[in-house]
């Protein structure tokens, strides 16, 4: 009796950690980037440390872009991130990971895009904690930050910014061709000629389906213009001590024969997800941006802006 005793007890407390462990696990939140380090060597110097690093920690560079002084963002993929975008349908958002490099009061902050954040938001199969660990062995473990408490998984694979507002599987359709080869060939042709303001950062084709991501920069002028304009936004939303530059480059994402876009309203909140809705830096500074984004991504797809 004593013995049934003992073993009941011990299953139950078992059970009792099994859960406990379970529930801390749903119940972690996320931050949108971590800050690797800080370097004291100029931007330069530490770009090509961090690229190096990079390299050596098993992931290859496929875009370097500066969007404005002071800044450098690196693209990198590798093996296991192309191979998790290709288990899920728009996975190809996730092909890539981003590294900021931003010269600020004298140092270079170095930081990152957070695997998990990214792979919960954009619905993957797999958590990437495997990158996490490869990102911090090459860069540094680091510090989360971009939102004072954070999302739990759950709520970021369900996100939008607020009721009425887009999730993350309702993007802008900026074009549709008869395959996906005349829908990529239109895309390089748009970028190659800047069109819309819109330049070709990198490509990544994911392996096994018909599928490729692009990152884009985008310059502009004028009222409209600028609503589209990287460094004019990032003006604005970006205005933290630590920055958060790995926001960038936005992405259009061929899937098929269709070039999309994720859109805007989705694509800022899921980087900035404290920004206020009101005041001089916030949605509201930006109001106009979602549409002239999507309208700038189209004209670059080969496909018609909506006039609203």
């Amino acid at each position: 009796m004593k013995i049934r005793l003992f073993i009941s007890t011990v299953v139950l407390a078992l059970v009792f950690v099994f859960q406990t462990g379970q529930a801390a696990m749903a119940d972690t939140y996320l931050k949108p980037f971590i800050l690797a380090y800080q370097s004291d060597n100029s931007l330069a110097a530490t770009t090509a440390e961090v690229k190096a690093r990079l390299t050596a920690g098993g992931f290859e560079v496929v875009g370097e872009h500066s969007p404005y002084k002071d800044t450098v963002l690196v693209i990198v993929t590798n093996d296991t991130l192309k191979a998790v975008a290709a288990k899920t349908d728009f996975g190809g958002y996730a092909a890539g990971q981003r590294v900021s490099l931003s010269a600020v009061n004298g140092k270079v902050q170095v930081s990152y895009t957070n695997p998990l954040y990214m792979a919960a938001a954009y619905r993957l199969a797999d958590d990437l904690s495997g990158i996490r660990a490869a990102l911090g062995k090459a860069l540094g473990a680091g510090t989360e930050y971009g939102s004072a408490k954070g999302m739990t998984a759950d709520d970021l694979r369900g996100y939008h910014y607020m009721f009425g507002m887009e999730y993350f599987d309702e993007p802008s359709e900026l074009a549709e061709y008869d395959s996906h080869e005349a829908a990529l060939a239109a895309l390089e042709k748009g970028l190659a000629a800047k069109t819309g303001g819109v330049s070709r950062v990198y490509r990544i084709d994911v392996p096994g389906k018909e599928e490729s991501v692009f990152g884009v920069g985008m310059v502009g002028s004028g009222h409209g213009g600028t609503m589209r304009d990287d460094e004019y936004i990032m003006g604005k939303i970006d205005f933290g001590e630590i920055k958060s530059a790995a926001h960038l480059p936005y992405e259009i994402l061929v899937s098929g024969k269709t070039a999309y876009a994720l859109y805007a309203r989705f694509r800022i909140a899921i980087s900035f997800p404290d920004l206020s809705m009101m005041g001089s830096n916030s949605f509201m500074s930006i109001m106009e941006s979602p549409v002239n984004i999507e309208r700038a991504l189209t004209q670059a797809a080969g496909g018609t802006p909506s006039t609203d």
